[in-house]
């Protein structure tokens, strides 16, 4: 590679390989890592002047990670690639070569999987009792159920692609309500007066040509409240891209994102290019991954946004997991005024996604009562559900007060 000089790091060392075999493990798991940047992380690496893991870390997190979503994805890739004990201390001392990485029998973090996949060696021999399971899978199941149904964190970076593919290709079903507005229809019963004479006085008035007019009808606007704080990452960003692609199709969808303050995304998700639409959005919020303080967020959304974007039965999506850190009167009185102000409160809670799932934290508890209902968000599935819900003909969803009762007679 042009411009690596791997020798300047140490006489026979082997830091300047293992940044660059790094650099292609963060590519293939779906960072933007090019040849440059390689060469720019060896570069920072040599004028850095390490001293240990920690060095290394935030060296190579400021030349790789240039958007906020993409600092879980570096996090596992460094915490995999760089398992082994001292491995880094070796490395920055002696420049020895990097050993195979220790068995791990955890369940992996999100977005450790398709770091997994990037760094393992194609050809690596899989563990019996695992082979067994992923070839009985592909025998029961294609492709598109394993996606369909495979959690969104624990999703591969191939696994996330056709995850966006398949996102796109999601039809909403029609679901148009009256308005106060009229339009141009032959079949109208009611007169359109204006067309009627503009008509009549093309012949002079000497005959009078009828146009008649009926109620417009059109899609309810949707409005989503996104929270992309650190427990939500795995799971907002998808649900963005199903935002972008809601708009895509012509609906009106007004989208906001909250973790410790409120921003207007939806300028930005209404670029055609998904991935430009993303970066877009990332570059104007400042609180990526930061804590979770819902009821300021829904005060200023009720404030200053809702008289402009609540309108003729609006459907608002809200999609948090409800873990509030300050738990007071004003979440509740926030929901409540927010649910009385739109046609329709969806909750979709990432959560859910657990049988063993009860509303025992205060910020669940303040909040189910003012909800229509009370969705998971957590896999494709779960998101084929949410389009048949907007639809006109949903299926009767449950009562959303049945988690309180469930967690009082626990």
């Amino acid at each position: 590679m042009r411009g690596v000089r791997v020798e300047a790091i140490a006489p026979g060392g082997r830091m300047a390989e293992n940044v660059a075999h790094f650099g292609r493990a963060l590519r293939a798991a779906g960072l933007p890592v090019g040849p440059r940047d390689v060469v720019a992380a060896i570069e920072a690496v040599e004028a850095a002047g390490l001293g240990g893991r920690q060095d290394l870390y935030w060296t190579l997190h400021a030349v790789f990670v240039t958007r906020h979503e993409q600092s879980p994805v570096f996090d596992a890739a460094f915490r995999v690639f760089w398992r082994r004990r001292g491995l880094v201390e070796k490395l920055i001392a002696e420049m020895s070569p990097v050993a195979p990485a220790e068995k791990r029998t955890d369940k992996p973090k999100p977005g450790e999987t398709r770091v997994m996949e990037a760094i393992r060696p194609q050809g690596r021999a899989v563990p019996e009792e695992r082979q067994e399971r992923e070839v009985s899978a592909r025998l029961t199941a294609s492709d598109r159920d394993v996606v369909r149904s495979k959690d969104f964190a624990q999703m591969s970076a191939a696994e996330i692609a056709k995850a966006k593919r398949l996102i796109e290709a999601l039809l909403l079903p029609e679901d148009r309500r009256r308005t106060r507005r009229h339009t141009a229809d032959p079949r109208g019963r009611v007169v359109d007066l204006r067309r009627t004479l503009r008509r009549s006085l093309r012949t002079g008035g000497h005959s009078i040509d009828l146009a008649f007019r009926s109620p417009a009808e059109r899609p309810p606007p949707l409005v989503a409240l996104v929270d992309i704080s650190g427990s939500m990452a795995e799971y907002s960003r998808l649900f963005l891209h199903f935002l972008h692609a809601l708009t895509e199709k012509r609906r009106r969808v007004h989208s906001f994102v909250f973790a410790t303050r409120l921003t207007n995304i939806s300028r930005e998700l209404a670029h055609r290019d998904p991935d430009d639409a993303l970066a877009r959005a990332s570059a104007r919020v400042k609180d990526w991954e930061g804590g979770t303080r819902i009821a300021p967020a829904l005060h200023e959304f009720n404030r200053l946004w809702s008289r402009r974007v609540l309108g003729q039965g609006a459907v608002v999506m809200l999609f948090t997991d409800g873990l509030e850190r300050e738990v007071g009167d004003d979440l509740a009185f926030e929901m409540d005024r927010l649910h009385r102000s739109c046609g329709r409160l969806i909750w979709l809670n990432p959560l859910l996604r657990f049988d063993a799932f009860q509303a025992r934290a205060g910020g669940i508890r303040a909040m189910l009562p003012h909800v229509d209902e009370f969705r998971p968000i957590h896999n494709l599935g779960s998101m084929e559900g949410l389009v048949r819900a907007l639809g006109r003909e949903r299926e009767r969803a449950a009562d959303p007060a049945r988690w309180l009762r469930a967690a009082a007679a626990a």
